[in-house]
C-alpha cells in the first residue's frame, strides 16, 4: 500500500464519533445534528424529474469530458454569474466533475511534482480536510495559514515568507470559507494571482458555497472574475471548483465543475480519463437543468437567511458569534475548548456540533479552531431554533 496513507489524519467525523462514544444523551430530547454540512432543503423537483426522465441513458458510457451541452450550460452560468467579459470556453476551460470533493483531491495528484526538493501545498487553517489529504498523497507537505478573528478569517497572504511561496506548487483557498463564511475580495484574489505569477504556483479556489450569501446585491466574487478584471482571459494558473450540492440542495447528485486555465485542465482531463471518474449521463442532464435555473437558488438563499436571523436572535448575547457573509455555518467562539463544549452539549442537550479543532492544525504555535465549534444550519428552521435555545442553556450553565 501507499505508505503516504499512514500520514492521513482521522476524518473530523471519526473524531466526533469517538468524542461522543459512551455518552447517552437525554432520551426526552430529539437529536438535532448541526455537525455535518449536508443540505436538508428540498432539491428542485424539476431536476429530479429530468433525472427520472433519462434513466434509460444509464445504458451509455459517459465521456470523462462530459456532454457538450453540460459544458455549455456551465460556461453560460459562470459567464453571467462572474461577469467574465471574454467568456469561458466550454470546450477547453470547463470540465464536469463528480462534486468538488473528489475534484479537489484529484487535482493535487495531477498538479503536484513530488520530485522537487520541498513541494508545498498551502491552504487556510481551519480548512476542508480534503486539502491536507490531497497534499500528503500527492507527495507534498501541507503548509497552513492561520485564519483568525484578527485577520477577519482570511489568510494574511502578504505576511507569508517568500521561501514558502518559492516552494509552493498549489494554493488552496476556500471562499466563502468553510467554516467561517469569510469572503476573499477581488483585490485579495488579484494579489494572489500576482504572487502565482511571480512564484509559479497554481491557485485552486474552492467556491462551492458561492451561491449562499446574505446580501442579494453583493454576491461573493470569484477567482476567475478577479482574473478577468485584470484582462487575464486565459486564467493562467487559476482554477475554480463549483458544485450543485449547496447551491441546489443536490449533494447526492455528486455534480460540479472545474474551470479556468486550459493548459492545466487538459492535463487534469488526462488524469481523470485514467482515474475513471466520468459523471453518468442522467446526472449530467439533471445538472444542465439545475445550472440553467436561478429561481430555486434564490429561494434557497432566502431559507438560510431566515434561519440565520432566527438562530442569531436566540443566541444574542450568550456567545461571541455573528452572521457570516456567506455559507451556512456559524463559527462561534467559546469560553471553553470546542471539544469540551461539543461533548457537554451532546451529553446534556442532544445537539451535535463539530469542534473547531477537528478542522484545524497546530501552526505557528496556534490551533485557530481550538475554542470554536462549527454549527451547520442545515436542519429545518424549527429544529435550528430549538437547537439554539438548547445551546443558550448550555452556555449559561458553564
Amino acid at each position: 500500500m501507499n505508505t503516504d496513507l499512514q500520514q492521513l489524519h482521522p476524518y473530523p467525523f471519526e473524531k466526533l464519533a469517538e468524542l461522543k462514544g459512551g455518552i447517552t444523551p437525554p432520551a426526552h430530547l430529539a437529536h438535532i445534528a448541526l455537525s455535518i454540512g449536508e443540505p436538508k432543503h428540498e432539491p428542485p423537483e424539476f431536476v429530479l424529474q429530468t433525472f427520472a426522465d433519462n434513466l434509460g441513458r444509464f445504458a451509455n458510457y459517459p465521456a470523462t469530458k462530459g456532454l457538450p451541452e453540460l459544458r455549455q450550460a456551465i460556461s453560460q452560468w459562470a459567464n453571467k454569474r462572474f461577469q467574465l467579459s471574454s467568456g469561458l470556453c466550454a470546450e477547453t476551460q470547463v470540465l464536469p466533475v463528480n462534486g468538488t470533493r473528489e475534484a479537489l483531491f484529484a487535482f493535487a495528484q495531477a498538479v503536484v511534482n513530488r520530485q522537487t526538493a520541498n513541494p508545498l501545498v498551502v491552504s487556510p487553517n481551519p480548512f476542508y480536510q480534503i486539502y491536507e489529504g490531497a497534499a500528503l498523497l500527492a507527495g507534498a507537505k501541507p503548509h497552513f495559514l492561520n485564519c483568525t478573528a484578527d485577520n477577519q478569517f482570511i489568510p494574511d497572504f502578504a505576511a507569508v515568507p517568500a521561501s514558502v511561496w518559492r516552494d509552493c506548487q498549489l494554493l488552496y483557498v476556500c471562499t466563502p470559507g468553510n467554516p467561517t463564511g469569510a469572503v476573499i475580495s477581488t483585490e485579495q484574489f488579484q494579489q494572489l494571482i500576482e504572487l502565482a505569477d511571480r512564484y509559479d504556483f497554481v491557485i485552486a479556489s474552492d467556491e462551492c458555497y458561492s451561491e449562499l450569501y446574505q446580501d442579494e446585491n453583493a454576491p461573493p466574487p470569484g477567482l476567475l472574475q478577479a482574473a478577468s478584471a485584470m484582462g487575464r482571459h486565459d486564467f493562467a494558473r487559476c482554477v475554480v471548483f463549483h458544485s450543485l450540492s449547496k447551491r441546489s440542495n443536490l449533494p447526492g447528485l455528486r455534480s460540479g465543475f472545474v474551470a479556468g486555465d486550459a493548459d492545466i485542465l487538459k492535463k487534469f482531463l488526462q488524469y481523470r480519463t485514467y482515474h475513471g471518474c466520468a459523471m453518468s449521463v442522467p446526472n449530467q442532464l439533471a445538472s444542465i437543468a439545475a445550472w440553467q435555473d436561478e429561481s430555486h437558488v434564490l429561494a434557497n438563499r432566502d431559507a438560510y437567511r431566515a434561519k440565520f436571523k432566527a438562530v442569531l436572535k436566540e443566541l444574542g448575547g450568550c456567545l461571541d458569534v455573528s452572521c457570516p457573509e456567506a455559507g451556512f455555518y456559524l463559527w462561534p467562539k467559546l469560553p471553553i475548548s470546542g471539544e469540551a463544549f461539543a461533548q457537554k452539549l451532546f451529553a446534556e442537550h442532544n445537539v451535535t456540533v463539530l469542534p473547531g479543532a477537528y478542522l484545524s492544525r497546530q501552526a505557528d504555535g496556534l490551533n485557530p479552531g481550538e475554542n470554536y465549534v462549527r454549527m451547520a444550519l442545515v436542519a429545518t428552521e424549527a429544529e435550528c431554533i430549538e437547537a439554539a435555545r438548547r445551546i443558550r442553556t448550555c452556555v449559561e450553565s458553564l
